[in-house]
């Protein structure tokens, strides 16, 4: 019989300490280590499947920091693997990796691949509170080979005017979108509200959720003391949540060598097809558009083609969601209706099931086996988001080899240059608010506002408000994109007073 090369998934794994409750805090190597021989159990291979091994990958974390992490958990694990590789920090990662080694096992250049990433931002932030650091081991000696675009998500520029981290970015896009609808401050609340508690009612049903209850549209939108805005208009139950212990493990091999092993045909789960796309500006404050993302477009119609399938043929999605606008902007993106009746999520999302650093997407992909295995006909398309909108990958899975031939579709589209429009370093006149958001700080209080704007001359500039309270209330009580004021320069940076 001729060797199959179909890329299959076989195996896959999750923990959470909110399900599992272990005795003592595992660190993210153990973590790791456990998904992986969890995964091979599930697969129906144990210790042969893990002995197979030639590509071990390993998601980027942020709660240790370790040696040399993929060797040290090869020899946790007693492997000897031929590629032992750690991934940029992105939270696309993990579904880039499956594109990349599904490739390479087409090509015949790997046998077995274990995926796998974990993160212990619960405990590690717990033990700080109390002066300490985890007892942890430091890895394996040595440097590891690291994979992905790793370049710097955000400019000197833009983390002097207060854009430091996810939390006060993604608003960003969130304000530029509802203007962008023609959505009032209320409706465009609802809306979230609505989005978000349909995502709750999947991590209510989700076994390895760390928030798995529902939650009303009302209950997660009103702000209050347990639920105080961040950045307007994300109150603290919109965000993805990092303060989890989890781990995700999946396995991939060719169709021959899972015959060869004997693992059982019931549990495979069929790559289809990948995209993967950084074809935007890379920073924010450069980007013509702030409502929109031709690089998720590219990349999951990358995936689409190379499936052979239409948006329409797919049955369910796991969209990235770390915040709504993350998942309303790849509605806009892919083709879906905001309403659109098919789920958008199998895990509950990354403010309820849990946003484990860069490796949310493997908890996805893990889910999604479950699902299809159950239900083998039908076609998954997953979605990663790395950085700020900055690289996308995507991915087609179903419980069904693919059909070659007629049904192929064409290549997917290359992709249109998009020039920046980078800031200037100098603004003094009038200029207009494209987008902005209001930073709070943790008593809830509003404390800072960040505007992206255009001067008269068609300039982008950066620069933060006056701020007085009832100027920052009032930007979260009217709309305030297309508003005008003057830009001056103080103390070494923009100041911009609305009208």
């Amino acid at each position: 019989m001729a060797e199959d090369l179909t890329p299959v998934l076989v195996g896959a794994a999750q923990f959470s300490e909110k399900r599992f409750k272990p005795p003592a805090a595992y660190e993210p190597l153990l973590l790791m280590a456990k998904t992986a021989e969890w995964a091979a159990e599930d697969a129906g291979g144990g210790r042969a499947l893990l002995e197979s091994v030639d590509d071990l990958a390993v998601v980027s974390i942020v709660s240790w920091q370790y040696k040399n992490l993929p060797r040290a958990l090869a020899e946790k694990l007693r492997l000897h693997p031929e590629r032992e590789v750690i991934t940029a920090v992105g939270g696309n990662t993990p579904q880039w990796l499956v594109n990349q080694l599904a490739r390479r096992i087409q090509e015949g250049k790997t046998r077995a691949a274990l995926l796998t990433g974990a993160e212990a931002v619960y405990t590690r932030r717990r033990v700080a509170r109390s002066g300490g650091t985890p007892p942890w081991s430091q890895g394996a000696d040595g440097t590891p080979v690291m994979v992905g675009d790793d370049r710097p998500g955000l400019t000197p520029l833009e983390l002097a005017y207060g854009l430091t981290r996810p939390t006060s970015v993604y608003p960003l896009f969130e304000n530029a979108w509802r203007a962008r609808r023609g959505l009032n401050m209320e409706n465009h609340r609802r809306h979230m509200g609505r989005l978000l508690s349909r995502m709750t009612a999947v991590a209510a049903r989700n076994p390895y959720a760390w928030f798995p209850e529902e939650k009303t549209p009302e209950e997660i939108t009103a702000v209050s003391p347990d639920n105080r805005m961040i950045c307007f208009p994300y109150a603290k139950r919109m965000n993805a949540i990092i303060d989890v212990n989890q781990s995700a493990s999946v396995i991939l091999t060719n169709v021959s060598h899972a015959r060869a092993l004997g693992l059982p045909k019931d549990r495979w789960v069929y790559w289809w097809g990948g995209g993967e796309a950084a074809a935007d500006p890379w920073f924010v404050s450069e980007r013509p558009e702030f409502y929109t993302s031709p690089s998720l477009s590219l990349s999951a119609a990358g995936a689409l083609a190379e499936a052979g399938l239409t948006v329409g043929e797919v049955d369910f999605f796991d969209l990235y969601s770390c915040f709504p606008c993350a998942v309303e902007i790849a509605c806009d993106m892919i083709g879906l209706k905001q309403d659109d009746p098919r789920p958008l999520t199998v895990t509950g999302g990354l403010p309820y099931a849990g946003g484990p650093g860069n490796n949310y997407t493997m908890h996805a992909i893990a889910t999604a086996m479950d699902l299809l295995r159950k239900r083998p006909e039908d076609k998954a398309l997953i979605t990663a988001n790395g950085m700020y909108l900055s690289k996308h990958a995507a991915g087609v899975y179903s419980g069904r080899p693919r059909e070659r031939g007629p049904k192929q579709q064409t290549p997917a589209p290359s992709p249109a240059v998009v020039s920046p429009l980078p800031p200037t370093q100098e603004a003094d006149g009038r200029g207009t608010i494209e987008t902005y958001t209001v930073v709070h700080n943790r008593e809830g209080a509003p404390e800072t506002g960040i505007v992206l704007g255009r001067l008269d001359d068609g300039r982008r500039f950066l620069a933060q408000t006056p701020p007085g309270r009832d100027l920052l209330e009032g930007l979260m009580r009217t709309e305030a994109i297309g508003r005008t004021g003057r830009v001056t320069r103080q103390d070494g940076r923009h100041r911009f007073d609305p009208d």
